[in-house]
């Protein structure tokens, strides 16, 4: 079978990090990678054994050799790359969000949805395997109808506040991995949200108009419930658990760490903490979500991660923002209507 040919816009750490797995994957090669500054990684993209590197995106869309096209380019870019791509008759992977607007997010689902490539959207936390095994439990009946999803998700250090200036805000560059994870976990829609935030670590973000600590509450539409608290700094390191309750049990997944001993002595209980940075957290889940990827492309089912599910993430991010702002619960059918009226001027 000839090999799939990939083309990767983006040569920044998550370009890098997709180029670095797919270079050790059989049936696949690399023909090209871009980046709007390509001269700093000729001698990387050289030296992993990619031919081409170019500064312009689009000599990649015209690129007969290329099958399918991985977006890890800043997310201002990724709506009209995905309709370029689209247009070309690319398979496309985009990293989330699909962009910071709901109306262009959606102008770019449609765009690929009428040219029928596939889009898939990179919430790899789902492709994390003891996040996959809850899912598949769930699905088994393990635990009975759920009632209630908790989710964890804190990060060992803030990121700068310039690039919180650009991000989107934490519910749509941090917490939105969240919300994807609650309806993957919970089997359901999320209806509504309710979100408390603050600025309690760092003054910087705050002064950017951004929070660094959240509580989030979720309705779903199978009755249960969700919450998800976040917070930018854990002294302790990355810390990312799950917990799904329900009629019959429940399930945890536990932090990663990078070993499992505990020494008992005198002076108490000692362990390792948490495997500290999210490339290294989820190491195994960024090759399986492009596996899957890959395997979509093959025409063996479809994307795991449809452009849609990353649609929903941002309506349930986007009702966050409001909740915040306006100290409510906001129904995600309150936002989609004002999508709606949005698309309709």
């Amino acid at each position: 079978m000839k090999p799939i040919g990939i083309g990767i816009i983006g040569a920044g750490r998550i370009g890098r990090l997709h180029a670095e797995n797919l270079v050790r994957m059989s049936g696949v090669r690399i023909v090209a990678i871009s980046d709007l500054f390509p001269d700093p990684a000729r001698e990387w993209a050289a030296g992993i054994g990619i031919p081409k590197i170019s500064g312009d995106y689009r000599e990649l869309l015209r690129d007969a050799e290329i099958d399918a096209l991985l977006i890890c380019s800043p997310t201002g870019t990724h709506v009209d790359i995905i309709t370029e791509a689209a247009e070309a008759g690319k398979a496309i992977f985009c990293e989330k969000p699909v962009s910071l607007e709901l109306e262009r997010t959606y102008a770019a689902i449609e765009a690929a949805e009428r040219a029928g490539v596939p889009l898939q959207i990179g919430f790899n936390r789902r492709f994390d395997p003891n996040f996959r095994q809850v899912k598949a439990y769930v699905e088994q009946g393990r635990i009975g109808g759920v009632h209630a999803v908790k989710i964890t998700s804190r990060d060992p250090n803030p990121p700068a506040p310039e690039y919180v200036k650009t991000s989107g805000g934490l519910f749509l560059d941090m917490a939105i991995h969240d919300f994807d994870m609650a309806r993957y976990l919970s089997g359901s829609e999320i209806t509504e949200v309710y979100a408390m935030g603050g600025v309690l670590i760092d003054p910087a973000i705050g002064e950017m108009g951004d929070i660094d600590t959240a509580m989030i509450s979720l309705k779903f539409a199978n009755g249960a419930f969700g919450t998800i608290d976040n917070s930018r700094k854990a002294c302790y390191g990355y810390d990312q658990r799950v917990e799904v309750f329900g009629a019959d049990g429940c399930l945890t997944a536990d932090n990663d760490y990078p070993n499992n001993v505990r020494v008992f002595d005198g002076t108490g209980i000692h362990g390792e903490k948490p495997k500290y940075f999210f490339l290294e957290r989820y190491s195994a889940s960024y090759v399986r979500e492009i596996e899957d990827f890959l395997a979509a492309v093959r025409g063996e089912g479809s994307v795991p991660v449809q452009g849609r599910d990353g649609l929903q993430a941002e309506l349930a991010a986007r009702a966050a923002g409001i909740s915040l702002r306006e100290g409510r619960p906001v129904k995600i059918s309150e936002v989609i209507d004002s999508l709606k009226e949005a698309s309709a001027t």
